[in-house]
């Protein structure tokens, strides 16, 4: 049976409270706040978080702006945003073939970044875009922080988390995924996969799109609030929590006649981060799983032509997973 439009079941919906006790570190309910996101990682891949710090205001301006970079900018603007790392540049645009069109902007939490993204898509500028989604993007990373501080003290690691944080910066895309002319028999925006940066942050325009799989060939659809954000695994932090975690395979299927609008920040490591798994992770109920390993190694490797023949959720096991005692 098919589950991609079973409307039942819904991810874990936390939410961060502002102003709560909860959200003190430290507190029970803090503690019980992070058991909740450790579960949902585990259990699931990702979950839905409800976080009012990023004000509807900023959320709704950020969807005009990007309609607007969309609908007006020329294709020979849109051009001009490449970026020699993959998956960090202009991809599109919307076609017969092809439902998809984004746009990356790398250290997104800088604003001159930011800036320089938007002087290459507007001759004159656009200091409304640069204020806006400067402004969107540092709430996205502080709340990337937050659920990274939650799932180390979970772990018991909170003590010595600055050792084992990940110093990280920001790529932005920006996403439109076109609704399917007639015929189209798939509605697929974009193919399903597990994300290779260490998180993710999604936020959508309430167009529905956005599935993970359950189970082997189950899908489900997942809709959000106007106050909410889905954190999504990706293989490195799987391979951190030595394969506690779960990088969940998921994609975009696009129906109806509402084309959906999104914008995704992943937490990309600095140039030489090693991914390495906390000793306290590994016992004999746990065994290690993955070598140290080198994070943009693994991310030229999994966007290479080698690893097109990989399934995407595998990707990181023929990267990374140490191979299995030989038995006798």
């Amino acid at each position: 049976m098919n589950m991609g439009v079973n409307a039942e079941f819904q991810v874990p919906v936390i939410d961060f409270r502002t102003g709560s006790s909860d959200m003190e570190r430290g507190t029970k309910g803090w503690h019980h706040l992070c058991e909740r996101v450790r579960e949902a990682c585990e259990t699931y891949g990702c979950f839905q978080v409800v976080y009012e710090r990023v004000s509807r205001k900023v959320r709704d301006d950020t969807f005009v702006l990007l309609k607007q970079l969309v609908e007006e900018v020329p294709l020979e603007r849109k051009q001009k945003n490449v970026n020699p790392k993959p998956n960090h540049g202009f991809i599109g645009p919307c076609s017969d073939t092809s439902l998809y069109e984004g746009y990356g902007i790398d250290e997104a939490s800088n604003y001159d970044c930011v800036e320089s993204f938007a002087q290459l898509m507007w001759p004159n500028g656009h200091p409304h875009f640069c204020e806006t989604i400067h402004t969107i993007v540092k709430q996205m990373e502080e709340l990337n922080s937050m659920i990274w501080l939650m799932i180390i003290d979970s772990y018991g690691l909170g003590k010595k988390w600055e050792s084992v944080m990940i110093d990280y910066k920001m790529l932005l895309r920006m996403m439109k995924y076109k609704s399917p002319p007639p015929g189209w028999e798939s509605g697929q925006g974009l193919h399903s996969h597990s994300d290779k940066p260490v998180s993710t942050i999604i936020c959508d325009d309430l167009v529905s799109g956005l599935e993970i799989e359950v189970e082997d060939g189950q899908w489900i659809k997942l809709s959000s609030s106007p106050s909410s954000f889905f954190f999504v695994v990706g293989d490195p932090l799987m391979a951190w929590s030595n394969g506690r975690m779960k990088a969940v395979n998921h994609r975009v299927t696009m129906s109806g006649d509402k084309d959906r609008f999104s914008i995704a920040t992943f937490a990309m490591p600095v140039e030489g981060t090693i991914i390495s798994t906390p000793k306290e992770l590994v016992d004999e109920q746990h065994p290690q799983l993955f070598k140290d390993f080198n994070f943009m190694e693994f991310l030229i490797f999994a966007f290479s032509e080698k690893a097109s023949f990989i399934e995407s959720t595998k990707q990181i096991h023929a990267f990374a997973a140490l191979s299995p005692p030989v038995s006798e």
